[in-house]
């Protein structure tokens, strides 16, 4: 091939990996490396545990109240809890839409599915599912590394706790979930195992619902010994309950209303045993208590 010929070719084939590379990036494709992948991720939880395994710079949309870390606060804002804006998820044009199954609107991640993009589901049922959504989300972003040495570090702490106070002598715990109206956790809610796991006992726990609504009266004579009143339902709350009106409980009369960090123990990621290791020990000081008083 003689020169002129060979730089003719070398510029044919400038050009036809110009053309390669526009066509690409007009038509939103992206690197095929998990660790590359675009995600949209529609829950705070799903958030904050993509951050801890080291993906969080992933994530190019979500849904509101995901603020932590702080930089998730920078994020795309694309709907919330009751809507998602299917448009504007569209044009993002993600390589993957990770949604809560139990707390994103169906009919929205159906349309989602329609459109043909991929969607999974993340679907904590108890607490020890927190590591198991960190294992599947090392899979999908190429970090299984990581997320193995943070879920296995999860489920020892989680585990000694269990072991630590879960079998301990019971004391009955009202959790007011919300005030107005008066609503509190049963079954299998999220709080109430974790109760469970600081060995207290919940009169409500059998009620229907997870998320039973109650009347006042019925907590009332319930006769707590142990109140737990989330952070922001506190008495300082416009909306809070102030259980100062009746000091005849025993959890009043003798200051065991505890305020926890909702953002921590109402989530499902590693964060929340760093509350829960505080309120199994409030919540054992009040056991001890109760225990001098036979």
């Amino acid at each position: 091939m003689s020169l002129t010929a060979s730089r003719y070719l070398s510029v044919i084939l400038l050009v036809l990996i110009g053309v390669h590379t526009n066509y690409s990036e007009a038509s939103g494709a992206s690197d095929d490396s998990p660790q590359k992948k675009r995600i949209i991720a529609l829950a705070p939880h799903i958030v904050e545990s993509l951050y801890a395994i080291g993906a969080g710079h992933q994530i190019i949309g979500t849904t509101a109240h995901a603020d932590y870390p702080n930089a998730a606060e920078d994020i795309l804002r694309v709907g919330n809890y009751a809507r998602l804006q299917i448009e504007k998820i569209i044009q993002l044009k993600p390589d993957l839409i990770i949604a809560w199954k139990t707390g994103n609107p169906m009919d929205d991640l159906a349309r989602l599915e329609k459109y043909q993009l991929k969607v999974i589901y993340s679907d904590p049922q108890t607490l020890e599912d927190v590591a198991n959504e960190l294992i599947m989300l090392g899979k999908i972003t190429g970090r299984e590394a990581e997320a193995n040495t943070i879920a296995a570090e999860y489920t020892k702490k989680l585990q000694t706790l269990r072991n630590t106070y879960s079998n301990k002598s019971k004391v009955s715990v009202f959790y007011e979930l919300w005030s107005r109206p008066l609503r509190t956790v049963a079954n299998k809610a999220w709080p109430q195992q974790q109760i469970e796991l600081c060995g207290a006992s919940n009169p409500f726990a059998n009620a229907q619902d997870d998320y039973p609504s109650i009347g006042l009266e019925q907590a009332l004579v319930s006769l707590p010994q142990i109140i737990i009143q989330p952070a922001q339902h506190s008495a300082d709350s416009p909306d809070g309950l102030s259980w100062s009106q009746w000091p005849h409980i025993p959890a009043v009369k003798n200051n065991f209303i505890f305020h926890p960090n909702a953002d921590k123990t109402h989530r499902m990621t590693t964060r929340m045993l760093d509350e829960m290791v505080i309120l199994c020990e409030q919540i054992d000081a009040a056991r001890q208590f109760y225990q001098a008083q036979k």
